[in-house]
């Protein structure tokens, strides 16, 4: 049955919903169930097993058992396992793309470039596998010879989100395999069926038994607090919130445990007096409404020119109150719901407190009455430097524009935050755009451009943004630790 004639109910059915662990699909100990919620309607999907910290532990114990098998196999056979994963989901693209918008409400078109983009990083790494060097020299002194190498650093928790369900997972797990890591994959509760469908595919493109093991938990701290505890996990990779990043990795602490962090953000998007200003409203609309605003990468303060602030913000309320939202699953849908009640209203909070401190909305700035959790596409000009939503990450569709009249005031602005993930710059002046990059306190910069995500790319931030990278060439460094023996002649 093809993806265009499979009901929504069809498509749900083919998932599993059981706990992957040792290549066993098994239930929950006790039978334990969580329900998926569709966000566009508030009705349930469907069920799926809700793990406990043994269901836990038993899949890190089938990760530990299948360890040193994984890590003996040839880099090419892991290579080729990629590749033959990465055509797998070029084959089920249109499933796996009506699977995210069923559970995570983003547009169908959006999630159809949400898999070309996790499908990238299974091609990435696929070819980065044969890549691993180490390097041999005489030392300094002639009298030897150094001797060093790279090896998978061990069984790894990989903790995924639920914005960019398919994206998150192949991220993570891609380098991993290609490293030779085994691995307890657990995504968000509100987004389990994109991973279960994931782990699937990866069984079929032959992935050994318990080199990948999935548990969905509703309970996430009590259930993978005891992995994390276990000096037998080696690494822990997440991605979410600044605040749980902060508390796992005091988790981590006691056992030296290897992390890395992407975590939240606040990304400036600074226009300067030279910019072309139909491109940078194009521009905004790509980095603030990519995934409704539900993305760490999306623009979260915009620092404009005060020559050109009153044209850019009439230009951008257009645009995103032209904006048609709805359930993904419609024809001609370009913003879908926010993924839950509580995100919705911590949106709608910060907007009314911008409000009240004396912003101007130029369209939209409130939620839309309606089953689901849909709110409208939001423009606030001359927003004050106290409202919360120039400090709180605001994880919606919600744009608010502040001024600025010396390029070192933008520059200190966009700095002035805790976070340093991503920043966006428009100006057609290069020494303008080379001295932005240097200046801002950010892992990534987007220059005349709102998109900066690409599986070739290292993606990461600094400060309380994260630490360590994923993708690129340094994507797979982050499972992988150096040996060193010394040679004596």
């Amino acid at each position: 049955m093809s993806a265009v004639t499979q009901s929504s109910e069809e498509l749900i059915e083919a998932v599993p919903k059981q706990l992957l662990i040792g290549g066993a699909w098994r239930d929950a100990d006790g039978g334990r169930t969580l329900e998926v919620e569709n966000p566009a309607s508030g009705e349930t999907l469907c069920a799926v097993a809700d793990a406990d910290p043994g269901d836990a532990m038993a899949a890190l114990d089938a990760a530990v058992d299948a360890q040193a098998a994984w890590a003996a196999s040839a880099p090419r056979e892991r290579g080729e396992l990629l590749r033959r994963a990465w055509e797998l989901m070029q084959e089920r693209g249109e499933q796996l793309a009506r699977l995210a918008t069923l559970e995570m409400g983003k547009p169908l078109a959006e999630a159809r470039q949400e898999v070309a983009y996790a499908a990238d990083f299974l091609r990435w790494f696929g070819e980065e596998a044969v890549r691993v060097h180490g390097r041999y020299s005489s030392a300094p002194d002639g009298r030897g010879r150094l001797l060093t190498l790279k090896r998978p650093v061990g069984p790894c928790l990989l903790i995924t989100p639920w914005n960019f369900p398919l994206a998150m997972g192949t991220r993570k797990l891609a380098p991993a395999v290609a490293a030779g890591c085994t691995m307890v994959l657990k995504p968000a509760r509100q987004t389990p069926l994109c991973t279960l469908a994931l782990a699937r595919l990866m069984e079929e493109a032959g992935l050994p038994p318990g080199v990948l093991n999935v548990v969905v938990s509703s309970s996430s701290g009590a259930t993978m607090g005891p992995l994390i505890a276990d000096p037998r996990l080696r690494k822990l990779s997440f991605t979410g919130s600044t605040e749980i990043g902060r508390a796992l990795l005091a988790q981590a602490a006691p056992n030296v445990l290897r992390a890395s962090m992407e975590l939240g953000g606040n990304a400036p998007f600074v226009v300067f007096e030279d910019a072309d200003l139909d491109a940078a409203v194009e521009g905004a609309l790509v980095a603030k409404m990519r995934n409704g605003g539900e993305a760490c990468t999306a623009a979260n303060r915009f620092l404009v020119h005060a020559s050109l602030a009153d044209d850019f913000a009439q230009r951008l309320a257009a645009r995103m109150g032209a904006l048609r939202v709805g359930p993904g699953t419609d024809d001609g849908v370009d913003v879908g719901p926010l993924i839950d009640g509580v995100q919705r209203d911590k949106v709608h909070e910060l907007v009314t407190d911008a409000l009240e401190r004396g912003a101007q909305a130029l369209t939209g700035g409130e939620p839309l009455e309606r089953a689901g959790y849909f709110y409208r596409p939001t423009v606030l000009h001359a927003v004050p430097d106290d409202a919360r939503l120039l400090r709180e990450e605001i994880f919606g569709p919600v744009a608010p524009i502040t001024t600025f009249e010396r390029d070192a005031d933008a520059i200190a602005a966009a700095n002035a935050t805790e976070y340093g993930l991503v920043a966006y710059v428009y100006t057609r002046d290069l020494a303008r755009a080379l001295r932005a990059i240097e200046g801002l306190e950010t892992g990534m910069v987007g220059v005349n451009r709102g998109l900066v995500s690409n599986a070739a790319a290292p993606f990461g931030g600094v400060k309380h943004s994260g630490i360590g990278r994923e993708g690129g060439a340094e994507g797979i460094d982050e499972y992988l630790e150096t040996a060193y023996a010394a040679i004596e002649l």
